[in-house]
This record gives C-alpha cells, structure tokens and sequence, in this order.
C-alpha cells in the first residue's frame, strides 16, 4: 500500500484535481487515509468533507464523477494531484466546470463560463 504523511494537517492531505487532457484546476479538496484508500480502490476520486466530516465520492450526487486517470504525490507524501476525467462537464459544485471560476482583473473578481447545471435542481437546495 501506498503511505501518504497525514500527519501534518491533522490526518489530512490536500488534493489539487485537474483535468487529465487538457491541465486546466478543477477543484482543490482533502483526503484522510480512508479517502485516499477508497480512491486506490475504486478508481473514482472520493474526498473527505470537512464540513460534513465525512468521505465524498464525488459525483455521488450529481452525477458529474471523477475518473482517476493519474495520481501524483509531492516529494513529501503530503499532498497530491489527481489527473482525471470529468464526467458530466462540471467538478464545480456552483454548477461550472471549474471551482476555479473568478478572475481577478484590474481589482475586481469577474465570473468566467456560465454554469453546466443548476445546482438549485441537482442538490435540491
């Protein structure tokens, strides 16, 4: 098995996830070893949710899952890159493609793309 330090942010790494075709950041999430074991397992990226304080297989909800494609660790063992393919368009849980989508120009933050989904529907807020 692979050994990840989960030591330094308190039992969690951090997760930069970017597209595996074209290098564009999708999202940036933690794992805890459970985390990082179930992805090992299943090849779906799953997180774990510091709010909710539990694992999160993305797409679990939306449908918009994560194909693990290609994992990356730094020269630390704390921190990773997921490369993977983005079923359904949007890593975003605002409904855009990226989480990355808020552009800081000339001192003020634009919105860059529309969103794929309206989360309102998928998440039933």
């Amino acid at each position: 098995m692979l050994t990840l330090n989960f030591k330094k942010l308190g039992g969690l790494v951090p997760v930069v996830t970017q597209d595996f075709r074209t290098g564009e950041i999708l999202m940036v999430a933690f794992m805890n070893q459970a985390a990082w074991e179930a992805t090992l397992a299943t090849g779906q990226a799953t997180y774990y949710s510091r709010s909710r304080k539990s694992l999160w297989v993305k797409g679990e909800t939306s449908g918009h899952v994560q194909i693990v494609k290609e994992i990356l660790i730094d020269c630390d063992d704390d921190a990773i890159v997921l490369k993977i393919e983005q079923i359904g368009g949007a890593a975003c849980h605002t409904g855009h493609r990226s989480c990355f989508h808020k552009r800081v120009q000339n001192g003020s933050v634009h919105i860059t793309g529309q969103p794929i989904f309206d989360p309102k529907e998928v998440y039933k807020t």
